[in-house]
């Protein structure tokens, strides 16, 4: 079974939740906000699942804006789930370096 990775936009409102927030203490202001995941789904079948509350994260659910393939379409699919968790972790450290706001499992 394949895996996959995916980045979602988030809406700038995410920027009022403290616990985003200190999550991400070096965000820039200008950046852009994401959430980043793996799933055994199709990245937007799984962006529909946050979107409807199934299984979702409260920020996607809340200020999911749309996916961005850019970000993630290069890593799948991915042979392992061990190996899209690890490429997730990868993925939103090296958003987080950039300067986005990130949130992820």
């Amino acid at each position: 079974m394949p895996y996959y990775v995916y980045v979602i936009n988030l809406d700038k409102e995410v920027k009022k939740s403290k616990r985003f927030r200190n999550r991400n203490p070096q965000m820039e202001r200008r950046k852009t906000c994401l959430y980043v995941g793996q799933t055994c789904r199709d990245p937007k079948i799984r962006f529909q699942q946050h979107k409807n509350g199934y299984k979702s994260n409260r920020f996607v659910k809340k200020y999911g804006v749309k996916l961005n393939p850019r970000l993630y379409n290069r890593y799948n699919p991915i042979q392992t789930r061990r190996e899209a968790e690890l490429i997730e972790q990868q993925l939103a450290e090296k958003l987080r370096r950039k300067g986005h706001g990130v949130w992820s499992n």
